[in-house]
């Protein structure tokens, strides 16, 4: 009677070990074994895109332009890694000292777009007496977003670019 018992015993012990070692085995998957969960996608920082716009007319120096604009065009890649239509924005208008500011935000891209390239160039000048852009720093051709610093506090990648030139049509630059 007592070895019975012991084979009954030992049989529902092994299998109760069995058990739970199929449910651990089959709960983790061959995948998860020694990975970390994944980490959730880090959403992208608003761009900040700031310069100058300045007049240089004749052999004056220059000077500041006030209410000039400047015009940022980038392209994206998709989640399949095809490059979007380009799209662009323009800058708020220069303050008293010729500066530009300009924002893009994440909502402005979709989630699933990644940021390849982006160009900062001449759009408008209210002067009528400083109105033709030049290529100084690639104002006309472009200049591109390559450096930034990071700004913690406001939560931003910054550019730098410029500064622009307009001109009036007598100077040619």
């Amino acid at each position: 009677m007592v070895p019975t018992r012991f084979f009954f015993a030992a049989t529902l012990l092994l299998l109760s070990s069995l058990v739970i070692v199929a449910a651990i085995d089959y709960s983790q998957g061959s995948e998860s074994v020694g990975k970390s969960m994944p980490k959730a996608k880090e959403k992208p920082l608003p761009i900040g895109v700031e310069g100058h716009i300045l007049c240089k007319s004749g052999t004056s120096s220059a000077v500041p332009i006030q209410g000039a604009v400047a015009r940022i065009t980038c392209v994206a890649v998709d989640e399949f890694g095809y490059e979007t239509a380009p799209f662009s924005f323009s800058s708020d208008a220069t303050d008293e000292n010729g500066y530009f500011f300009a924002t893009l935000t994440p909502p402005e891209i979709n989630d699933k777009m990644q940021l390849r390239e982006c160009n900062a160039f001449l759009e408008n000048s209210p002067l009528e007496a400083c109105k033709v852009p030049t290529d100084v720093n690639k104002g006309i051709r472009g200049a591109i977003l390559n450096s930034h610093r990071q700004l913690d506090q406001r939560k931003m990648r910054l550019y730098w670019v410029g500064p622009f030139f307009y001109t009036s049509e007598s100077d040619g630059y």
